[in-house]
């Protein structure tokens, strides 16, 4: 199984402002708005790795070889906000989408899953199953959990506070880890 990013997020879960507001930034210099801009977004992706978890609306495509025995596809992106189609590769080439009544969708579950009934296998070997998702806790910032929030912007003012500082190993602030803890879910 593997996920391929396909687009998004249309927004950060922490805005220039609110960060600015946070570091205590107040003078109007564009080289520290891009800084903090490029910031929040590498914290966000920091924190959606630690606690496997995408924050604000993504749309990505997972491929597959065959379907399981048990029918049941266990997704490695969550929170799932919704399956947008599941397309099948036949042996010629053709992609036939699968009807919707023919698979249900379980974003309760943790990870999420697919339960698929009596859909055709694959016509390739390699990557013949693909499914179209979308997934985070919502397309607005006010959406995502405040403490993830909190976690974005601890990182954020870390690395503001300590360009050019680091030796060794990066991780994330002791702050930062306790509030994503709650969130960490395994790999599959």
């Amino acid at each position: 199984m593997i996920p391929i990013f396909v687009s998004g997020p249309a927004v950060e879960p922490i805005t220039l402002a609110e960060m600015k507001a946070y570091l205590r930034v107040d003078e109007d210099q564009p080289e520290q708005d891009d800084l903090t801009s490029g910031l929040i977004k590498a914290a966000r992706l920091m924190i959606e790795a630690a606690s496997r978890r995408i924050l604000i609306e993504q749309h990505w495509r997972v491929v597959l070889d065959r379907w399981p025995r048990d029918g049941v596809v266990l997704l490695p992106l969550a929170p799932l906000i919704a399956v947008d189609a599941i397309r099948i590769t036949d042996a010629s080439g053709g992609v036939n989408a699968l009807p919707d009544d023919a698979f249900e969708a379980d974003a309760l579950s943790d990870p999420p899953r697919i339960i698929v009934r009596d859909a055709p296998e694959p016509g390739k070997s390699r990557n013949g199953i693909s499914v179209e998702l979308r997934a985070g806790f919502g397309t607005t910032p006010e959406t995502v959990p405040a403490t993830l929030k909190l976690a974005v912007r601890i990182l954020v003012a870390h690395w503001f506070e300590n360009r050019g500082d680091v030796v060794g190993e990066q991780i994330l602030p002791p702050e930062a880890l306790a509030l994503v803890a709650p969130f960490q879910r395994a790999r599959l």
